[in-house]
Formats: structure tokens, sequence, C-alpha cells
């Protein structure tokens, strides 16, 4: 692929990156045949993108327990909407699974991290189950603040807090250090959308587990 046909393809710019995976899945399937797991993760997995793809994601891949999803990369581009939605969503993939028993017996409690920043996208690969449709190491920064998010939480980074402004209500953290990076991260937790009553606190419905 020559160069200029590379640049029509990939372009930089901001998006927000979401993280999430069941807390203690390792264990969780130790015990089960593969065939239960598989039955796990197809609606683990399903009920994730139904709401990712309600919220305007969009689901870059599915790896192991763990979804990864992008938000802003739509013709509207990035703004606070697009952050804001982002955390919208991992607020109500935990109320959408919240009593669900998954494959008819698992009930699953999950962990989500969010941030913000810039990266090249490939607008080739920009469809649900894409591989590598994003680079940057905003990546890796929304993958450890959901492996340090308290379990059932949304966590942010202050630039996805930032972008999101006033339609998301958010709670400091205290700061955590990670491996790899130099400084200790700041977090912040999601709690309710700005102007939504708690009676319409699903804002995403999913039908009922089967």
């Amino acid at each position: 692929m020559t160069a200029i046909a590379m640049a029509e393809q990939e372009r930089r710019q901001t998006v927000t990156v979401l993280f999430i995976d069941i807390v203690g899945f390792t264990s969780l399937v130790d015990d089960l045949d593969c065939a239960e797991v598989r039955a796990l993760q197809r609606d683990y997995f399903g009920a994730v993108a139904d709401v990712v793809r309600a919220g305007g994601g969009v689901v870059e891949k599915y790896v192991g327990d763990a979804v990864m999803a992008v938000f802003g990369t739509g013709a509207a581009g990035f703004g606070a909407e697009a952050a804001a939605s982002a955390v919208r969503v991992g607020l109500s993939v935990q109320e959408a699974l919240r009593g669900q028993l998954l494959a008819g017996r698992f009930s699953v409690r999950t962990r989500v991290g969010l941030a913000t920043g810039d990266v090249i996208v490939d607008l080739e690969a920009a469809h649900d189950g894409g591989h590598a449709m994003i680079s940057g190491s905003v990546v890796s920064t929304a993958a450890r603040l959901q492996a340090y998010a308290p379990h059932d939480t949304v966590v942010v980074c202050p630039r996805t807090r930032a972008a999101a402004g006033d339609l998301i209500a958010f709670q400091e953290l205290p700061p955590v250090r990670v491996p790899g990076k130099p400084r200790a991260l700041d977090l912040y937790r999601a709690l309710e959308p700005h102007g939504i009553r708690p009676a319409k606190r699903h804002l995403y419905a999913l039908p009922a587990a089967a």
C-alpha cells in the first residue's frame, strides 16, 4: 500500500477507549467445561456489544473476558457527547448485567476503565471485532484503569472527566501507581449522568438473559 493510500485510510484523532472485564473470571471458569465457558462468553459479549452499539461506540476486540470499545470515531467526530456516551455505556452495561444469569446460571460482576487520548484510526478496520482499529498509548492506559477499578465501578482518567464536562457526575478517587507509568494515575469514579432521574437509570435497555 502506498503512503498516500495509507494516509487516506488512516487518520489521527481523539477518542475515548473503554475496557470492561469480569471480576474473578479465571477462577470462575477454572472448573467449567469449555462449552460452558463459550456459552458464558457468548451471553456476556452479546450483552456488552448491544449496549456499546446503542451508545454509538464500536467494539474493537474481544479477548478472554475483556471487551475493548472505542467512542468518537463516527462522522460527528469527538466531543463532550462522545466521551459522555462512553461513560454512560460503562454504567449501563453494569446495570444490564446486574441480576442477570449468563448462560442461564452465572451472575457476574464487572469493572470498567475509560481513557481519552489521541490515536491513529484505521478506517478499514472500523467495524465490530476489527483488529487493531486504533493505535496509541491511551489503549494501555484504559486497560490499566480497568484493572485497578473497584468492583462494579466505572473509573476514568482526568482527560475523560474533562471531556465529558457537566454531562456526567464524578467522584475523585485516590491516585494509583501502576507498572510502566512514571507517575501515579489520577482516577475518577463515574456516577449518575447529570439530568437523568433515578427511574431512568437504564440508558440503554437490554432484553432479559435467556
